[in-house]
């Protein structure tokens, strides 16, 4: 598929092959969490975005220590290849992928297709659910490179006035025009004002994936960016809600299509859209 970097990517074939090498870990992360327990790969364990990854307090992620002693519980130390895998075109295991490229986990792998296509194509699930030893993890450091704030972006609205960066907006068109505060799934998760901010592009994340939720050609993702003048020579940051989706977009920006300087927003417009003095913007552009 000419990806910049295919190692990223592995197969349905290649993970069932691979599911009793000692040295794997397959994690399933999905927007259902009541998913993982109606079936799941032979091995794999579950991950609750919500209640693994955030704070319990605070709208912030877990320290780096909190990050730690997750991996531990996983049974995943810092050499442990981890293969990702979930719902809804890993939605949200793209998230995690991100998340844990932030805080310095490296041996990452996503399931191509998810959990679509491994039940597209028949293969076994399972409601037994694994125990691993406990892994030994050192804790890291974290990637700045990954992440993008409020502040950050602010600042980088001239770059994109100058054509030197470009501001990804991957939510469907109807939150990026301003036509809706929320998404449908999620009406209780508003925010005060609708919108978009001004300059992003509005690229929806399912539009770099088939029917069968494998990722499209480089060609064909290259195709769905470069006329919005999304390129691999500009600073770009994507975002979202709450920088869940924008995370697929983030993924296929850096690691497939290889673009250098790739920042996914994690306040998103959550953030943006109830904070005051911030510039926004309404209809398409």
């Amino acid at each position: 598929m000419n990806y910049a970097h295919p190692e990223v990517l592995v197969s349905t074939g290649w993970v069932q092959e691979h599911l009793a090498d000692p040295g794997i870990r397959v994690l399933e992360v999905d927007e259902d969490i009541l998913l993982y327990e109606t079936g799941h790969i032979a091995g794999a364990q579950k991950v609750d975005w919500q209640g693994d990854f955030w704070d319990p307090v605070m709208r912030e992620f877990i320290g780096p220590e909190e990050f730690a002693r997750l991996m531990e519980r996983l049974g995943i130390s810092n050499d442990t290849l981890v293969v990702l895998y979930g719902d809804k075109n890993n939605w949200w295991a793209a998230y995690a992928f991100w998340f844990m490229t932030y805080n310095g986990h490296q041996n990452l792998k996503l399931m191509n297709g998810g959990r679509v296509k491994w039940i597209q194509e028949n293969k076994p699930l399972t409601t037994d659910k694994p125990s691993y030893p406990k892994g030994s993890y050192k804790v890291g450091q974290r990637d700045p490179s990954q992440r993008a704030f409020k502040d950050e972006v602010l600042k980088h609205l001239e770059k994109v006035k100058a054509g030197k960066g470009a501001l990804v907006d991957v939510r469907s068109l109807p939150e990026f025009v301003g036509e809706r505060t929320h998404m449908p799934e999620y009406p209780q998760e508003g925010v005060l004002r609708g919108g978009h901010i001004p300059g992003a592009k509005s690229i929806p994340w399912a539009t770099t994936v088939g029917p069968d939720g494998t990722f499209k050609s480089a060609e064909e993702l290259k195709a769905i960016y470069d006329p919005k003048g999304v390129t691999k020579d500009k600073e770009i940051i994507t975002y979202c809600r709450i920088a869940e989706r924008s995370s697929h977009s983030w993924f296929v920006l850096k690691y497939l299509l290889g673009y250098p300087n790739v920042k996914n927003y994690d306040g998103s417009w959550t953030e943006w859209g109830n904070s005051v003095g911030v510039p926004i913007a309404k209809g398409e552009e």
